[in-house]
């Protein structure tokens, strides 16, 4: 078949032009609708996803070209994540294998992961025990286990379908011995012990918001989304028995994303501390466990 295009630079114009058209919207690990295409054309080609330059004027096989732009079809009119495209998400350097049954990784507690969750927990060293509940693709747990060698972490999802996807990525950083999942429902489904801290990007997305999601977002699962009414249905719940399982120490840390007045109205009069993110000052909370309600009777 002859192609009117030829090289990387002409499918990476292609793509950018069909992107912006088609008025798509990003935010599973690509700003723009540039970095979105080189992403998806470097992959597709099995190129190195950070070596794009190179390769701008290098002339493509047929074959190739047809790969390129059946994807570039499919993140144009299909609306997919690229995440979905290309089975995969990055976090902060790391891989993780993603598909339909969770969220694309994009969490901001990340990033207090590489910070070791420094200044709320003292030495990363001495942390024995960490939860991660609403788990989804694991990536968070996996996480942790860098940031605190010594810990041992349980992550709880209630939805089957995403633990698979979080046992595959456990297994691909060979982390069974560290990393246990559970199925149920929060703390559910934990045997009886403490933690250092408690980690959640839970669903939180409000009910008028959740009405007004772009369709990528509508393609991933709606349970990992949907919060209720206020976005805050299931963060009541981890607030309101968080002490129990946390330590005299420990800490409970929330993403909630957009939320902050809901979270503030839903929680108010507790000590939240706002931590700073790439995100801003308002996308995720620490509270202390000494700061925390007492567990119901």
């Amino acid at each position: 078949m002859n192609h009117p295009f030829q090289t990387v630079r002409d499918l990476l114009r292609f793509a950018v032009t069909q992107f912006s058209q088609a008025g798509l919207a990003f935010g599973h690990g690509n700003a723009n609708a540039y970095d979105e295409a080189a992403y998806l054309i470097l992959h597709t080609l099995h190129l190195p996803l950070d070596t794009l330059d190179p390769f701008l004027d290098a002339r493509l096989l047929d074959n190739e070209i047809d790969a390129v732009l059946k994807v570039i079809e499919r993140r144009a009119t299909e609306r997919v994540p690229a995440a979905y495209l290309t089975s995969e998400a990055w976090m902060h350097g790391y891989r993780f294998y993603v598909d339909e049954r969770v969220i694309v990784p994009r969490s901001f507690i990340g990033e207090l992961l590489l910070e070791r969750m420094s200044p709320w927990l003292g030495s990363p060293d001495e942390v024995g025990a960490v939860l991660e509940l609403c788990t989804g693709s694991g990536c968070l747990a996996i996480l942790a286990s860098e940031a605190f060698p010594n810990a041992d972490i349980d992550a709880v999802d209630l939805s089957p379908d995403a633990l698979a996807v979080a046992q595959r990525n456990v297994d691909d950083y060979t982390l069974n011995e560290r990393i246990a999942l559970f199925h149920g429902d929060l703390y559910e489904p934990l045997p009886e012990r403490q933690y250092d801290l408690i980690m959640a990007n839970p669903p939180y997305v409000n009910r008028q918001s959740m009405d007004a999601l772009p369709a990528e977002y509508r393609r991933e699962p709606h349970m990992a989304l949907a919060g209720g009414e206020d976005g805050m249905d299931i963060v009541r719940r981890i607030v309101a028995n968080a002490r129990r399982w946390l330590t005299g120490e420990g800490v409970l840390v929330v993403e909630i994303g957009n939320e902050r007045d809901n979270v503030e109205a839903a929680l108010g009069g507790l000590d939240l501390i706002w931590a700073s993110t790439s995100g801003g000052d308002d996308n995720v909370f620490v509270i202390r466990a000494s700061d925390l309600p007492l567990p119901p009777a």
